[in-house]
């Protein structure tokens, strides 16, 4: 697949999925017991904070993130997902959808903080995303997000172009029937340079372990996640 259509189908994707998305969220341990758990940990205090919530789903990360005090904007390129995450929200935030490949519907230095977690995944050109986030954030803002971890794809996918941003399809089966879900793969420098190179400082960089939750409900992958992470990641800050 070319570039338009990955991001096409991807988008389809979760327009499809959404339903069945937003009711297994909460307990997926992928979801629930080790990425939601990493990202928050890399928050700071979002209390009066305003804060971009970018492929936002169903209202989860949002909803928290209003819970803490901040004043949230969430977006997400599926209109479906923008209707389950405003009823979630019931008026507490402001829910609009949001493309990552283009330009993003704000002014500059509009946010403190931008949360995007395991969004970046279906977006070839990061070099745009992260010039449009520090564009929309203020001086001394940070980016909190996750995405798959350059090295657990390569063997996932079993590429033999490593150094190259491939576009690749995986079968997702935790949330009902198994379906295909298209996305990119990339190297750790394709992860790190972007950001880098649009202007922002690493702050931190987190490759987690699964919580005593995500244990419970699957020991097995638990057992393998602790072995070596599935996920990476990255707090960045705009100086």
């Amino acid at each position: 697949m070319d570039k338009l259509e990955t991001e096409r189908a991807a988008a389809a994707t979760y327009e499809r999925i959404a339903d069945r998305y937003a009711a297994a969220l909460e307990t997926k341990p992928h979801n629930a017991y080790y990425d939601r758990p990493a990202v928050i940990s890399l928050w700071p205090n979002v209390a009066g904070l305003d804060v971009l919530d970018t492929g936002c789903g169903p209202g989860v990360y949002a909803e928290e993130l209003v819970n803490r005090g901040a004043r949230v904007t969430a977006g997400d390129i599926s209109a479906r997902m923008c209707e389950l995450a405003s009823v979630r929200l019931a008026g507490r935030a402001t829910v609009t959808p949001l493309d990552l490949a283009a330009n993003l519907p704000a002014a500059e230095a509009a946010f403190d903080m931008i949360n995007a977690p395991l969004c970046l995944d279906y977006v070839r050109d990061w070099r745009h995303v992260f010039s449009e986030f520090f564009r929309v954030l203020r001086p001394g803002g940070i980016v909190i997000m996750s995405a798959a971890h350059p090295d657990f794809d390569a063997e996932y996918f079993k590429t033999d172009a490593y150094f190259d941003v491939e576009s690749v399809e995986a079968t997702w089966s935790g949330f009902g029937e198994p379906f295909r879900m298209n996305c990119y793969r990339r190297s750790l420098a394709d992860f790190i340079n972007p950001p880098l190179e649009a202007g922002f400082r690493l702050d931190r960089l987190l490759e987690p372990l699964p919580t005593e939750q995500f244990r419970q409900a699957d020991p097995r992958r638990h057992e393998r996640l602790m072995r070596r992470p599935s996920f990476l990641m990255m707090r960045l800050q705009r100086p």
